[in-house]
């Protein structure tokens, strides 16, 4: 399980270095095999390990082609899916349709989300962790069943 948050640089190339906290379990759990695709509602790229992705995969073959709302998250989920493969030092490489969908320059940030990463731009994650506080403060929880008996 991923946790945690960690500013990285994008070097000129386009690559990140997978922060090494994580990538002894990556390289056990997936041989470094990894597939990066955008996020449909934030501005920001989903990476997944390649067995938690090939799940996402199974669930969008039960969707039908021939419902608009179905083909459409098929098309922007599967069409912008691109493989990623760590290297000996670590690092993946992000394709530069992904990297412009997240306005991904030099400083980024990766989020550990349980079963995947989130990468954002430095400045769109402040946006974000910002506005999320903003929405704690006015008690968006009680609009939720499932987090009414949540405590930590």
């Amino acid at each position: 399980m991923f946790r945690g948050a960690a500013a990285l640089s994008l070097d000129d190339k386009g690559r990140l270095a997978i922060p090494a906290k994580y990538r002894k379990s990556l390289l056990l759990d997936c041989d470094g095999q990894m597939v990066c695709t955008i996020d449909i509602k934030q501005p920001c790229l989903l990476l997944y390990p390649l067995p938690q992705w090939q799940l996402i995969e199974q669930k969008l073959t039960t969707l039908s082609s021939m419902n608009p709302a179905e083909r459409r998250l098929q098309r922007l989920l599967l069409g912008h899916a691109e493989d990623c493969q760590m290297d000996k030092n670590g690092r993946i490489l992000i394709a530069p349709t992904l990297r412009q969908h997240a306005d991904l320059s030099k400083k980024i940030m990766i989020i550990g989300q349980l079963n995947k990463f989130e990468l954002w731009s430095e400045a769109a994650w402040q946006e974000q962790i910002a506005a999320d506080m903003a929405a704690e403060q006015e008690d968006d929880l009680a609009h939720s069943d499932r987090l009414q008996d949540f405590s930590l």
